[in-house]
């Protein structure tokens, strides 16, 4: 978690209310403002700073921006697939060790102790030698210590039944994340994701230059997104290689794409697996300005460069983040959050936000608040 919240900013959420108070964000666009007049090659360390939970995804994204906009403004990445697939397994893994049993777990702290010392034994969070190959150790790991059971026959059982099999897999297995997901499953709401809204923009050139002219000419575009109109949402389930389309994904639901994307990485490499998972991309759209994008834990990260035309200084930097879309005003969270039944007892209700905030992951802290009286009733905190 950033360490500085006024930078970082937070979400404030109001289960029950209606849906223009149910959930603010103090986000401020402040790549825009502190990117502006610096060199391009301390632009992406500046902003891995700036998003230090996701640093790794914004200085990659970064230096593919840079490279699109102007090739000799910064040296190329390198190695792209592999550093995205080892650090998104790394986010994945933290996620799950340390957010999963805060917001999902019991009160009494079982959950987080094992899940700690799963997490002290995962090799994808040791330094590795240069050179070595961490993906068997991680597999290893990943089936021991978390699915305890071949990583690809539960990967097979997923993409063919779903919740079914994360019940059914839950349910088997007496692991602290088996139990973790088995216990989430009472706070699920029942309503699955519109996947007719899943954010793919990065599939096709001109959508991205469609959104590239969103972000250079609409003022706020990149704190509150719109995609044709309509507010998308982002996440495992929404990449170019996914295979959930046909899966009903609740909040719940979602917690299993999440570990499905973690297996999937952890598997050698292959057409949708291993490196060959996540996809990157970056576009020349206007002189001078490139535009870059990269699938990344959260969702899908876009960074938009614009370079001066005789120095390699920043004109502008525009980031849009996958909590842009997920946690819009009027997105798919928001009205969850609006919709929670608050005649419910106070611990469930609790339950099922928690449950979605685990399934959606915004990269800031969130706040609960009352929701505001309605016909004269008086609230409680």
């Amino acid at each position: 978690m950033n360490t500085i919240p006024d930078v970082a900013g937070r979400l404030r959420v109001r289960p029950g209310a209606p849906l223009a108070q149910a959930l603010q964000s103090s986000r401020r666009d402040w790549a825009g403002r502190l990117g502006q007049g610096q060199p391009a090659t301390a632009l992406p360390g500046l902003l891995a700073g700036l998003f230090n939970l996701c640093s790794h995804a914004h200085r990659l994204c970064a230096q593919l921006a840079i490279n699109a906009a102007q090739p000799d403004a910064g040296p190329a990445p390198d190695n792209v697939p592999q550093r995205l697939r080892h650090e998104t397994a790394q986010e994945h893994v933290r996620r799950i060790g340390l957010d999963w049993p805060r917001l999902l777990g019991p009160a009494n702290g079982d959950a987080q102790g094992a899940a700690l010392r799963a997490l002290q034994a995962c090799p994808l969070l040791r330094p590795a030698a240069h050179g070595d190959d961490p993906w068997p150790a991680a597999l290893d790991w990943l089936q021991r210590e978390c699915l305890q059971m071949p990583a690809a026959t539960w990967l097979r059982a997923w993409q063919a039944c779903g919740a079914d099999w994360l019940l059914d897999w839950s349910t088997r297995h007496d692991g602290w994340l088996p139990a973790l997901v088995r216990g989430a499953r009472e706070a699920d709401s029942g309503r699955g994701l519109d996947m007719g809204l899943a954010l793919r923009v990065h599939g096709r050139d001109d959508n991205l230059r469609t959104l590239a002219a969103a972000l250079a000419l609409k003022p706020g575009f990149a704190l509150q997104p719109l995609w044709h109109g309509a507010c998308a949402h982002t996440g495992p389930w929404a990449r170019l290689h996914s295979t959930d389309d046909g899966l009903p994904l609740t909040p719940w639901a979602q917690l299993g794409s999440r570990l499905a994307e973690l297996v999937r990485l952890c598997l050698p490499d292959g057409p949708a697996q291993g490196g060959g998972w996540l996809r990157h991309g970056a576009l020349h759209t206007a002189e001078g300005q490139g535009l870059a994008w990269v699938e990344m834990a959260r969702g899908l990260l876009v960074h938009q460069v614009e370079l001066e035309p005789d120095v390699p200084v920043v004109r502008a930097c525009r980031v849009l983040a996958p909590t842009e879309w997920n946690f819009h005003p009027a997105g798919e969270v928001a009205h969850r959050i609006s919709a929670l039944d608050n005649t419910l007892p106070p611990a469930l209700r609790t339950r099922q936000l928690n449950l979605l905030m685990a399934a959606f992951d915004p990269c800031v802290p969130f706040e609960v608040e009352a929701a505001p009286a309605v016909n004269g009733e008086v609230t409680h905190a």
